[in-house]
């Protein structure tokens, strides 16, 4: 019992040579010198290199002359911070500080390598709700399935104000950096793997001049989306069954889908409506006031119990009005939607219905080339009963738009 004690207490007095490695880090207002948002973040090289979160330095980024860099340190020393480069995808930033000498984090190698071990001891390290430098035990539980952008899942309570810090193993190296929690659920807390952070970090060693951080920005936003668009262009879809109607789904892995009814609705519904529900997990944090990236794709089978055929083409046109739903303030990021309305038969064959087609599309103001769509189509086949479908896509470029479009309108078919 007394060995246990002295080597608990041996592991405390390792923990507490971590906090010098560790900071907090605040946004600005410049001209009031008062904090917007705080985070955290950790020293990664002896020359004053540190490791956060993109999101906790966006705005000074984006908005360079509102928003300035502030760091305070376990010992109570401050000082400002520039911000060196950026990760959009991996929700990550490297800045600099003005430490020479300084002790810094190194990196796990088997988190470097593959993985640790499911169920192995973590520490999540950080300043939550500005209550002070803190360290949060839990549990490595692999990567997260079913989402687009590698997360870990960490078993431990992660706090605003913990993000950008590290989550490290029992001998003290990076295994991932502090990103997200799950509101609604228990311990369910999320890291970005430790080995983006490395290759951010070996991307500003080697880099000659530094990026314009903005333009950066925007670049980066372009490069993923065109490789997200891709990967789902070469997933395919694959039909699932509705009523008479065989409905496109994805096949791309990290999409969830739930279906619901409104079967036991009081009063008893004048229709039958049972519906499927596919949303990606593809968001992308770009701003404060922005989030982008969704895709979505939901089908409702519609059949009349006590409605005549104008009753039913009533509610289907209220079903199908377009609903772009964009990431932020409309009149800040995007142009003014443009939409228009068809009646198109996507392919020749018998098993193809007709389909009333409308086509909404709204493009960024700040991100040259990059688009919201949303694509509703309603089958015009029968006068009891139809198939509402919709695709909403998020900073999509307008060709690949089109192109999974069509691909969708091609894939709603009759199974009769």
């Amino acid at each position: 019992m007394a060995a246990r004690r002295g080597r608990r207490r041996a592991h405390l007095r390792s923990r507490r040579a971590y906090t010098p490695r560790l900071l907090q880090i605040r946004t600005l207002v410049a001209d009031a010198g008062q904090q917007a948002s705080i985070g955290s973040g950790f020293l990664v090289s002896a020359d004053g290199l540190a490791i956060t979160n993109y999101h906790v330095i966006s705005q000074a980024v984006l908005e360079p002359k509102t928003f300035r860099l502030e760091y305070t340190a376990a010992d109570g020393g401050r000082g400002e911070l520039s911000v060196v480069a950026v990760d959009l995808p991996n929700d990550l930033a490297i800045v600099r500080l003005a430490k020479h000498d300084a002790p810094f984090f190194t990196f796990d190698s088997a988190a470097m390598e593959g993985a640790p071990s499911k169920g192995e001891r973590l520490y999540s390290m950080g300043n939550p709700l500005d209550l002070g430098f803190t360290i949060v035990e839990g549990t490595y539980n692999g990567l997260v399935d079913r989402t687009y952008n590698d997360r870990v899942h960490f078993s431990g309570a992660l706090n605003p104000g913990m993000s950008g810090g590290p989550t490290v193993s029992a001998e003290g190296q990076v295994v991932g950096v502090n990103v997200a929690t799950r509101r609604g659920g228990q311990l369910l807390s999320f890291l970005v793997p430790a080995r983006y952070a490395a290759a951010l970090l070996q991307r500003v060693r080697e880099q000659k001049t530094p990026p314009d951080l903005r333009a950066e920005v925007g670049r980066q936003l372009a490069a993923w989306q065109s490789a997200l668009y891709r990967s789902f262009a070469e997933k395919g879809f694959r039909s699932t069954a509705l009523g008479p109607y065989l409905a496109p789904e994805t096949v791309a892995p990290w999409f969830n889908c739930w279906a619901n009814t409104n079967a036991g609705a009081t009063p008893r519904p004048r229709a039958s409506i049972n519906s499927i529900n596919c949303k990606a997990d593809t968001g992308l944090y770009v701003a404060p006031d922005l989030n982008t990236g969704a895709i979505q794709i939901d089908h409702s089978y519609v059949k009349a119990t006590d409605l005549n055929q104008f009753q039913l083409a009533t509610l289907l046109t209220q079903m199908s009005q377009p609903r772009l739903v964009g990431g932020g303030p409309f009149r800040k990021w995007y142009t003014p939607q443009r939409c228009h309305e068809d009646f198109v038969g996507a392919a020749a064959a018998s098993d193809h219905p007709p389909l009333r087609v409308i086509w909404c599309a709204q493009a960024y103001r700040e991100f040259e080339g990059l688009y919201d769509v949303a694509l509703i189509a309603v089958t015009q086949d029968q006068a009891s009963e139809a198939l509402v479908s919709r695709l909403s896509l998020q900073a999509v470029a307008y060709d690949d738009a089109v192109a999974l479009g069509k691909r969708f309108l091609q894939s709603v078919q009759s199974s009769k």
